[in-house]
């Protein structure tokens, strides 16, 4: 049985976790958008998945149909974190799952 270089081996997990970080920065820096009702209430997130922002088509706001607006609010909150979870994966790339590998490599 060969020998291996446990220094190396923590270099290495190091090195990993370097590169996980700077993924993750990265991601935080990218923004995407998820939309309802045909574009009239649109959400725009980070790749984090932290929401920015919201916008709502003024011609929607009509006492009498805020369950509406509710309902398109969530609806394309969950659109961006959606696609912000696939721009996660894609990004990632071979990293996208590694934490769940080896636990405790991300905080």
């Amino acid at each position: 049985m060969a020998g291996f270089d446990i220094n190396q081996i923590f270099q290495q997990a190091q090195q990993i976790q370097e590169q996980l970080r700077k993924a993750q920065e990265a991601l935080a820096q990218k923004q995407v958008v998820g939309d309802a009702g045909g574009g009239m209430v649109t959400v725009t997130a980070t790749g984090r998945g932290e929401v920015l922002r919201v916008q709502i088509d003024p011609r929607v706001v009509d006492k009498s149909e805020v369950p509406m607006l509710e309902d398109l609010v969530l609806a394309a909150t969950n659109a961006a974190l959606a696609n912000a979870r696939t721009l996660a994966q894609e990004d990632a790339g071979p990293l996208a799952n590694l934490s769940d590998l080896i636990p405790g490599l991300t905080k």
